[in-house]
């Protein structure tokens, strides 16, 4: 175990709270900065992998992510006119394996809860400056705190903090975003699955479960609507009666799942970018999460990593006394396995979210036949299952981690 520190930790997303939770327990005294004055999720849901529920496992809160999550066992996307594009199963992987479809509101409550605050958390605080020594944060008001022997930056995908360590390589905005929203599941019938409904690359419908959260036990769908970002504005004028007409003329059983959505304010827009790094950290600063590695939404990585962020600064800083130290073996372990998602997540997203009509036809023909070609289908599943590390690594996954995790994914669906 490593010395005790004074930690800053900017931002209280899934990263940030993680790693609240993490280095509070190892005995380090935490500060966190969050610039809402009432924090809380942004987002409507999102699926945990293996990888990400190894983590939460780790964090002693798998238990809890259960009781609330949803069950998934295949990931399946097909053309308005019934076509397969994508049909993918964990148990091909191993049938021990599943996701868990879960609302940002409920990981947030759990994590929130896992965390005794106190007055360590500091609302209404968006950091906009670190000092030379990377030892003193300024907030928005322009109030000084530290000196820190640690500053991490869990302030997302638009980190404020990024250009301070000095190591960006590529930092943009992708020109697709989405709508989304949360749904009552009723009587949805595929209910351990993630569906995807495609029109070339141009529109994509998709409807995850995601389970309950504390405080509401009805169990809910996330919704979500692919569109250019330059697109919001003119759904806008639009009015919501066409838009509901389309996807009804696409999809009838998702349009019956909107009945309840009456005004386009009912619906979150969001928009995602694509940062690579050279480098994570700078002397005491050092990127966690979005911040360290946002890419597009098309492999669904970003909670899953931002948790094996937190674990992997968590054990470095464990293992070496030297700061710095540990922030360079946090960095490797974490850039070996982030890399190749940042890869994969840039060349298909242009297959989902484009106007480029003759990929998404090359896809709809060769997606499946691909994943059928021995070792092809294997990787496919380790990419989106979180557990693919480098070309050709696999991440490990703990037997009693599995254990737990198969009494889950071979329960009848609910």
């Amino acid at each position: 175990m490593g010395k005790t520190l004074d930690i800053a930790i900017v931002g209280y997303g899934t990263a940030g709270q993680a790693l609240a939770v993490l280095l509070t327990r190892d005995g380090h005294r935490v500060q966190v900065f969050e610039q809402a004055a009432a924090p809380g999720p942004v987002g409507a849901g999102f699926l945990l992998q293996p990888s990400g529920l190894q983590a939460l496992w780790q964090m002693q809160l798998l238990p809890q992510v259960l009781a609330h999550g949803a069950v998934v066992r295949r990931l399946y996307g097909e053309t308005p006119c019934g076509r397969a594009v994508m049909d993918m199963r964990y148990a091909g992987l191993d049938a021990r394996l599943c996701g868990i479809g879960m609302q940002r509101g409920a990981l947030f409550s759990l994590l929130d809860a896992a965390w005794d605050s106190g007055d360590a958390l500091h609302v209404d605080s968006r950091i906009t400056a670190v000092d030379d020594s990377l030892q003193r944060v300024q907030d928005r008001h322009g109030r000084w705190h530290g000196p820190f022997d640690l500053v991490i930056a869990t302030d997302g995908s638009a980190s404020m903090l990024r250009e301070q360590v000095q190591g960006t390589r590529l930092d943009r905005i992708y020109p697709w975003g989405a709508l989304w929203c949360l749904l009552p599941r009723g009587d949805w019938q595929h209910v351990d699955e993630l569906r995807q409904r495609y029109v070339a690359a141009r529109k994509m419908i998709g409807l995850l479960p995601v389970g309950t959260r504390p405080g509401d036990d009805e169990s809910r769908l996330s919704f979500f609507w692919s569109m250019p970002r330059e697109g919001f504005h003119a759904w806008e004028q639009m009015g919501l009666e066409p838009w509901l007409e389309e996807i009804g003329t696409l999809w009838p059983e998702a349009r019956e799942r909107l009945a309840g959505i009456t005004v386009q304010t009912q619906l979150a827009r969001a928009s995602y970018r694509d940062a690579v790094m050279d480098r994570w950290y700078r002397s005491r600063l050092v990127l966690v999460g979005d911040a360290a590695h946002s890419m597009s939404p098309q492999l669904g990585q970003g909670v899953n990593m931002a948790l094996l962020d937190a674990i992997a600064l968590r054990d470095a800083l464990r293992a070496e006394a030297d700061v710095e130290v540990a922030l360079a073996h946090y960095q490797a372990r974490r850039k070996a396995h982030a890399w190749l998602y940042q890869f994969w997540s840039r060349w298909l997203t242009p297959v989902f979210q484009s106007d480029r009509d003759w990929v998404a036809r090359a896809r709809d023909v060769l997606f499946q036949p691909i994943g059928k070609m021995p070792g092809g289908r294997g990787h496919m599943l380790r990419v989106l299952s979180g557990t693919q590390h480098g070309l050709f690594g696999k991440l490990p996954l703990e037997p009693e981690f599995l254990t737990a995790l198969a009494a889950i994914a071979q329960r009848p669906a609910a």
